[in-house]
């Protein structure tokens, strides 16, 4: 699956990619901002780290330029991770700027059978639930 750096031409191309990956696929989401230094300074290993995840969609999220994706959440630090597999996430929240940290996070998601992710989708706050939209939203910028 490829790496994304989202932006507003290479949306349709996500989301075709994302609907022809099937229903229960992984996404793993950076939501950050250009502004950020940190930000700035974690591309570049979080586009690495899809290199070695090749199954799974990497996309990199301004979370300014693509508000309307984002809802009504406020998001408070960076880096962001999101993780979902299918409409589900396991896994929402800050980081360390630490590749290392996001790269393990994902191994032990990958691992885990799927009554384990629903449990962990069920743990997650009503805040984190909502970030469940995404998916749905990306995969409709079909034309």
């Amino acid at each position: 699956m490829p790496y994304f750096c989202l932006n507003h031409e290479n949306r349709p191309e996500l989301a075709a990619s994302l609907h022809a990956s099937g229903l229960d696929a992984w996404l793993v989401v950076c939501l950050c901002a250009e502004w950020c230094n940190t930000c700035t300074a974690y591309q570049q290993p979080f586009s690495e780290l899809a290199s070695r995840f090749p199954e799974i969609h990497f996309v990199w999220l301004d979370i300014e330029n693509h508000a309307d994706l984002l809802g009504d959440v406020d998001i408070e630090n960076f880096p962001t991770l999101l993780l979902q597999k299918g409409a589900e996430n396991v896994f929402f929240g800050t980081t360390l700027p630490e590749i290392g940290i996001a790269q393990r996070l994902l191994e032990v998601q990958l691992q885990a059978d799927a009554a384990q992710l629903h449990k962990q989708h069920l743990a997650l706050s009503s805040v984190e639930k909502d970030f469940a939209h995404l998916r749905c939203e990306l995969r409709q910028t079909i034309p």
